[in-house]
């Protein structure tokens, strides 16, 4: 799938006019085209997110002589390199009687740049002139983890206004608010993580200790400003005239008060700049996870567009997707005639040794001949991933979590042989694993199922979604029915009937409300997943992903606590 803008880009390449997709063969399923189509409609929808606040607004941008957001990452990273966009879909239709803010008004995501792996974080001054929404500030925190739990340098673009007003009672005062941004600033600087920053537009009020709590401080003359209080503010607060220049621009603050540290004309220099710091950067230890020259699968990844099915009931074998996503299609199964609706082994991807946990989807037989549901998390499954976890931390590998959980098996059976002892001890596992996890949503993540499988609470290092992912506390027909029966009952205790087909009505609009929570959309607008993922592209970003963890050499010893038995 060459040509694929899903998240896995260069910004400046032209939106592509014509069909991202090849004519399918006669021979291919009607299950291959129902993947693609939903491939195609999440690049349909980066196609606009990627056109940030509008052309108009880009026109403006360009009238001033300046770089987007897009065209900025694009010029620092190396060509042909790729750049790991994360959260392109944040704040998706959210905030629509403000007028929307395309990808959270931030552009940022992994990539490389004069040879060394960063984070790039760059205001998208289209989009409300930078303005932080809520979406903003937590698209912002969750780069800086990323910077954080990986020791990768930091590149900021700053070109913002601030705090989105209307809203600033979301942005400003709590924990995980704008403030965090800086206290994180902090935390980089005394844990040796390099921070630049380059001021190429505003960067006003509490977002001037931004830059100057950077390494490095860079600013275009004519263009970036630094200052607490603007001339308007100024003028009302002390009676001053002063221009934006004079009070806080690239000459002033390189020649005057020393807050930053260089000035450019041009934007491209000072990018340039960037790319000559960064090249300078010495080498560190790294984690040192095995890596050996990397084979393609053996079996072809595009078959990934017709193994797993649209439909999220339907069954399938997680193996074949396991053995197009390894190199050489080589994959070791742990345990492989026990706890069979989750499939542990050992393979490499793109090179790199990694363990994978993964939900089987077919129904199985157990070690008692009887038929197990595909997808559910079983008393056997539960310990044998726990057992593998712990195992991939003593032997330092990488865990990848290949996500399609409908939850825990239920009912007097299972609670009797103790399925909430036996998940306790999956989740634990996973909680307490030192070693970096990626996890990819394939299919349905339900319930405490989710957390089994490295939801986004377990912190893994990455995670990502392809288009068929489904994510809630439990599927949508049976929540609309649970929530149906509550709302009769409370009618009924009121004396009130309502009639059969009023019932379907409501049972439908619950449905459908509930059904549009679970999609990846909703996830990714919400950063609960880092990017929705075209499958065959999964290899590139769990390679990348481990390449990024590589980087952190503290991991810490594993200490499970207390196992109940």
């Amino acid at each position: 799938m060459a040509g694929s803008i899903l998240q896995l880009f260069s910004p400046m390449q032209p939106h592509p006019a014509n069909p991202i997709f090849v004519y399918m063969s006669s021979k291919e399923t009607i299950a291959g085209s129902e993947m693609k189509s939903l491939v195609k409609k999440v690049e349909e929808h980066l196609q606009k997110i990627f056109d940030g606040g509008g052309k108009k607004a880009i026109a403006k941008q360009k009238e001033r002589g300046k770089l987007t957001a897009r065209e900025r990452i694009d010029y620092l990273i190396d060509k042909k390199s790729d750049f790991i966009e994360i959260g392109a879909f944040a704040g998706f239709e959210m905030y629509e009687e403000q007028g929307g803010c395309p990808a959270g008004g931030t552009v940022g995501g992994v990539g490389y740049v004069s040879g060394r792996q960063c984070v790039i974080v760059a205001n998208d001054q289209t989009v409300k002139a930078g303005a932080w929404f809520p979406i903003t500030g937590k698209k912002n925190l969750r780069l800086q983890e990323i910077a954080l739990q990986n020791n990768l340098p930091v590149i900021y673009l700053v070109d913002s206004a601030g705090v989105f007003l209307p809203m600033q009672d979301e942005i400003f005062p709590d924990k995980e608010h704008f403030g965090r941004i800086f206290y994180n600033n902090a935390q980089m600087s005394a844990k040796g993580i390099i921070q630049i920053a380059a001021v190429m537009g505003a960067c006003v009020a509490g977002g001037a200790y931004l830059p100057i709590m950077s390494d490095e401080t860079l600013m275009v003359e004519g263009a970036g400003s630094i200052f607490l209080a603007g001339p308007y503010l100024v003028k009302a607060a002390i009676g001053e005239d002063i221009d934006a220049e004079t009070l806080g621009g690239a000459v002033t603050h390189t020649e005057i008060s020393g807050i930053a540290d260089y000035k450019f004309k041009t934007e491209e220099e000072c990018l340039d700049q960037i790319k000559k710091i960064i090249d300078k950067i010495g080498e560190k230890e790294k984690a040192g996870f095995d890596r050996i020259k990397a084979k393609k699968p053996g079996k072809s990844i595009d078959d990934l567009y017709s193994i797993v099915p649209t439909d999220s009931t339907k069954s399938y074998d997680m193996l074949e997707v396991i053995e197009r996503l390894v190199d050489d299609s080589e994959f070791d199964q742990f345990k492989e005639d026990y706890g069979k609706t989750i499939i542990c082994g050992y393979g490499r991807i793109d090179g790199w040794a990694v363990g994978i946990v993964a939900n089987q989807r077919k129904i199985v037989k157990n070690k008692k001949g009887e038929m197990q549901m595909g997808g559910v998390i079983y008393n056997d499954s539960a310990d044998k991933a726990a057992r593998f976890i712990l195992n991939c931390n003593q032997k330092k590998i990488p865990l990848v979590f290949l996500q399609d959980v409908t939850g825990f098996m239920v009912g007097s059976r299972s609670e009797h042989a103790g399925i909430i002892k036996d998940g306790a001890k999956m989740v634990n596992a996973v909680a307490n694993s030192v070693v970096p996890k990626i996890t990819i949503v394939i299919g349905n993540s339900y319930g405490a199922g989710n957390y089994a499988m490295c939801g986004k609470a377990y912190d893994p290092r990455f995670i990502y979604a392809w288009p068929t992912a489904k994510i809630a506390v439990m599927g949508g027909d049976q929540a609309a029915k649970t929530l149906l029966q509550i709302q009769v009952a409370g009618m009924k205790a009121k004396g009130e009937i309502i009639p059969p087909e009023e019932e379907e009505r409501v049972l439908n609009e619950i449905k459908d409300r509930y059904e549009k929570q679970t999609t990846p959309y909703y996830a990714a607008a919400r950063l609960w997943v880092d990017a929705i993922i075209d499958p065959v592209q999964t290899r590139k970003y769990i390679s990348e992903g481990i390449a990024a963890a590589n980087h952190q050499t503290v991991m810490g010893d594993l200490k499970v606590g207390v196992f109940q038995v």
